[in-house]
């Protein structure tokens, strides 16, 4: 059975890769595998090739909700007049909570990172509440860092900044960049929480 052991066999070696039946889980490790291998330094997968295959991966998992964190919705035409698109929030088919910091280690205007393996992001607290971001550029999926200084979560891969609440503050791009996904947060106990997929068993 080749599933996603034998997809990314095929990436590795500039073969097209052969379709298959993929799950929310499937979808999580081949993007990642699609980042990986795209940052490499003899990079062969150009952006369409990138595109089309999250649209495949979408197609496959339409019974996701909207907006989820295993669908690609990126606009194509690289057209960047009209309003800035509208803000998402990463909803996983299901999850749990899990703790990323301890309150009182997060002051107000503090911020934090935090990696669950399946979501990255950054927490923050403003005006007394916590806010949550992922922590993956919208364009390409690079990590993003963040420049405490300025106050920015920056992408390395095109010069891309984004606010804290994911808002675009600038891009090198030729298409319009869609703000960071919104992640479910919460604070109780004492910790602050972050919604997201099931650790491995």
């Amino acid at each position: 059975m080749r599933g996603v052991r034998g997809y990314v066999k095929d990436l590795l070696r500039h073969r097209r890769p052969r379709p298959f039946e993929a799950d929310a889980a499937d979808a999580a490790e081949l993007r990642a595998a699609i980042a990986l291998r795209a940052a490499g330094p003899d990079n062969a997968l150009s952006e369409e090739f990138v595109e089309a295959l999250h649209q495949r991966l979408g197609t496959k998992l339409d019974d996701a909700p909207p907006q989820s964190s295993w669908s690609s919705s990126r606009r194509r035409d690289g057209n960047t007049a009209g309003p800035p698109p509208a803000d998402e929030t990463v909803i996983p088919d299901h999850g749990e909570w899990h703790a990323v910091v301890a309150a009182k280690d997060l002051p107000e205007g503090g911020v934090r990172p935090f990696d669950l393996g399946a979501i990255v992001g950054f927490v923050h607290r403003t005006d007394g509440q916590v806010h949550a971001v992922s922590g993956v550029c919208t364009h390409l999926y690079c990590k993003l860092a963040l420049d405490a200084p300025a106050r920015q979560l920056k992408c390395p891969c095109h010069n891309a900044a984004f606010a804290l609440d994911g808002a675009v503050l600038h891009h090198r791009l030729p298409i319009t960049l869609r703000p960071l996904p919104k992640v479910i947060v919460r604070e109780y106990g004492g910790v602050v929480q972050v919604f997201g997929p099931p650790r491995p068993a």
